[in-house]
């Protein structure tokens, strides 16, 4: 299944522009000057279509890249650690600082043993 280009009508477009240019350069009535305009018309041109035939090149040659190569890989399953959890012996204690009121208006701080 091919999927429609993005810039189909504007690749379009571009080309019927081109022709029209081409037929203008080709059909327009001679003047004085016609050597002048002519080599504009046509550097013009040459340079159209030198860009769309570099275009086709580089369009060309940027070549999808390869699809990767699959292979097995070993996997090495380790057998899990066994996990001892032992209880603690004792209480857990620890210092904190206290507030001590001393009287009704004054008081300190004390560090307090806490266990748990």
């Amino acid at each position: 299944m091919r999927t429609t280009p993005v810039l189909g009508p504007i690749r379009h477009g571009a080309r019927a522009a081109l022709v029209g240019a081409l037929l203008v350069a080709a059909v327009a009535p001679g003047s004085a000057r016609d050597g002048q305009n002519a080599a504009i018309i046509g550097g013009l041109a040459a340079g159209v279509v030198g860009g769309v035939a570099a275009g086709a090149l580089i369009n060309g040659a940027n070549q999808p890249p390869p699809p990767p190569e699959y292979r097995q890989r070993r996997v090495v399953v380790e057998e899990p650690e066994e996990v001892v959890v032992r209880r603690p012996r004792g209480p857990i204690c620890h210092y904190e600082r206290r507030k001590v009121w001393l009287n009704d208006e004054d008081f300190t701080y004390k560090r307090v043993e806490v266990c748990e």
